[in-house]
């Protein structure tokens, strides 16, 4: 492993009433050191009976464990105390027994590692969960006969007019043989029933039952940017790919029929407790194509007013009108402001797509796309919209060409000392040393995912090894100062396995098992996991609350399966949670645990991969 990597800095929450200039690094430091000498008294409610002289009580004591706090006063513990929603301590087993009374639940640890809960800061949480039980995974197959098997076996349990819908998560580049099924041995397996097959965001393949359905024919015209492939005939052959727009391909998948609100409701609830089966108790999600606001966030806002999220939601708006971006923005300005909500719902800010010509898609398997000219003048009216409103934005940024232009923009609207609220840079896996540093000067953050593990094959072949070994150049970036938050950007072009990206971080290894990073580009185990916990939480303006397990800090933690810090390496993919609780809350359950495990309604629809036998959690 690499040398421990220092940990981002972060900046105070800025709100639409309340806006802070970004502090340097240095101010950070200083404040980070003296806040290391002020001695630990847990919470509030912990402050109150102590100033009365009563001895603060946990409802919950966590013993025998491993516990890594990453609170500098004290790194590691073996129990930690959980009062209300909160740490209400951490140390010894005798020291947090004696927190404890008659009412407090003692939950043995059995010597697992309990790491802080896991914090995704770009995901697509809302827009997955809408789908999720009515998808097929090919995370994990390990050959394209092994897909074919399963896509026949969901066939054989799908009834018409439902499709089977494989929709990204996963490579080519893992299968043992290199390839995708072929349309022939996809319309071999299933003749009969429409098959819809996302590969990344590069192509997708359809079967003829699902052309026919469509409605595709020899005249049926491609978007800008896309391409329908034609047989010698020149009739539609099912597959369809991005030239590098992913337009024709999310627009094809938009046309098939989607789930029930009931429906919808009971697939978001389990997509949660899949996340939180993998110790994930918090995300950013980053908005997306065909989302709509508020309409698509309905479903998340019902599960919150009853009480059924599981994990904290920090959601971005985006903008779904190529050409009337302004006008959309102006539109839900009207409906929401960064900061509403609470701690399990809350709403950012704009993005991750401000404008659509400011798109630089993340297709290795195409050129670097050249943003159009207008794009510039486009962005910065957005731009001068949001700072008006002091609405915090981050933005779609693949390429380093494409960040030069954006930052360029961002001084021209903001000045040289950037925005007064936060904006994130999300991707940067060709981001320069000079943009890095730009990024800092400005008051910027940058949110990397692990979408190299799943392209890093097409990357090396386009662009060299070279240039991989530094995509994108993590360390590089918390060298600068610059704040960083890890994620997946599941569910399309990568999988939501928060664990295959720490596993990508450590090891330089793609999830096809090439190995692109060398040593120094690697961040230790130690190193990765704050990224995931600490720095997504500072993303979000949430370091104060969450991303460590120090007392007054939500009581958000995983009790792992294996012991993150010493499995071998192969297995950090395999990582998951035995038990997760979101403050303070069980919200998994599994192993010696499985008891406390909440129960959910029975899973809809009723030819769902996790009915069939396709799936599991």
């Amino acid at each position: 492993m690499g040398s421990t990597t220092p940990s981002a800095t972060h900046t105070p929450r800025a709100t639409p009433t309340t806006h802070t200039r970004h502090t340097t690094r240095r101010q950070t430091l200083a404040a980070l050191a003296a806040a290391a000498t002020v001695p630990v008294l847990p919470t509030a409610a912990a402050a109150s009976t102590h100033a009365r002289g009563e001895r603060p009580v946990a409802d919950t004591v966590l013993h025998n464990g491993r516990v890594t706090t990453f609170d500098p006063r004290r790194p590691e513990a073996t129990a930690l105390a959980v009062r209300g929603n909160r740490i209400l301590a951490t140390g010894t087993d005798a020291q947090m027994r004696r927190l404890a009374e008659d009412h407090t639940k003692l939950i043995d640890l059995r010597r697992r590692r309990v790491v802080p809960g896991l914090n995704d800061s770009h995901t697509h949480l809302i827009r997955q969960g809408l789908s999720y039980t009515h998808e097929l995974s090919l995370a994990g197959v390990r050959s394209a006969a092994e897909a074919l098997r399963l896509i026949r076996h969901q066939a054989e349990h799908t009834p018409p007019p439902q499709w089977v819908r494989v929709v990204g998560g996963f490579t080519r580049h893992q299968f043992t043989d290199g390839r995708l099924p072929t349309l022939a041995e996809l319309n071999a397996a299933v003749p009969d029933k429409p098959v819809f097959l996302l590969h990344l965001y590069d192509r997708a393949l359809l079967n003829r039952t699902a052309l026919r359905l469509l409605g595709f024919t020899k005249s049926t015209p491609a978007p800008p940017g896309s391409e329908i492939e034609h047989d010698a005939a020149g009739n539609p052959t099912g597959l369809l790919i991005a030239k590098p727009s992913a337009t024709l391909l999310y627009g094809t998948l938009a046309r098939l029929p989607g789930l029930s609100p009931e429906d919808q409701h009971v697939s978001t609830r389990y997509y949660l407790r899949h996340l939180n089966a993998r110790g994930v108790t918090g995300v950013m999600d980053a908005g997306g194509g065909h989302q709509t606001f508020p309409d698509d966030y309905d479903v998340v806002r019902r599960l919150h007013r009853a009480g059924q999220l599981t994990a904290r939601i920090g959601y971005h708006v985006f903008t779904q009108r190529p050409g009337d971006e302004l006008a959309d923005f102006r539109r839900m300005a009207e409906l929401v402001s960064p900061g509403e909500g609470d701690a399990m719902l809350r709403m950012l800010g704009a993005g991750e797509m401000l404008t659509y010509s400011a798109a630089d898609f993340e297709n290795f398997e195409e050129p670097r796309p050249e943003l159009p000219g207008a794009m510039a003048a486009q962005l910065r009216s957005v731009l001068g919209f949001l700072g008006e409103r002091h609405w915090p934005f981050r933005l779609h940024a693949t390429y380093e060409e494409s960040i030069t232009r954006f930052l360029d923009v961002i001084e021209e609207v903001h000045g040289p000392e950037g925005p007064d609220v936060p904006f994130i840079l999300d991707h940067a896996e060709t981001i320069s040393a000079r943009s890095i540093d730009r990024v800092a000067r400005l008051g910027g953050r940058v949110a990397v995912q692990h979408r190299m593990a799943f392209q890093g094959e097409t990357f090396l072949r386009r662009y060299g090894a070279a240039a991989a070994a530094h995509t994108p150049p993590v360390r590089r970036m918390l060298r600068a100062g610059v704040p960083v938050g890890l994620g997946t950007d599941a569910t399309r072009v990568a999988s939501d396995n928060v664990w295959t990206a720490l596993y990508w971080l450590v090891t330089g290894r793609t999830v096809g098992g090439h190995v692109i990073h060398p040593p120094e580009s690697r961040l230790d185990r130690i190193a990765a996991l704050r990224l995931l916990t600490q720095g997504s939480a500072a993303l979000a303006d949430e370091e104060q609350d969450r991303g460590t397990l120090s007392p007054g800090r939500y009581a958000d933690l995983a009790v792992l399966r294996e012991d993150y810090l010493s499995v071998p390496a192969h297995r950090i993919p395999e990582m998951a949670s035995v038990l997760t609780m979101v403050g303070g809350r069980v919200v998994h359950g599994a192993a010696e645990h499985a008891a406390l495990n909440p129960p959910l309604p029975p899973v809809r629809p009723s030819y769902s991969p996790l009915l069939t036998g396709a799936n599991a959690l």
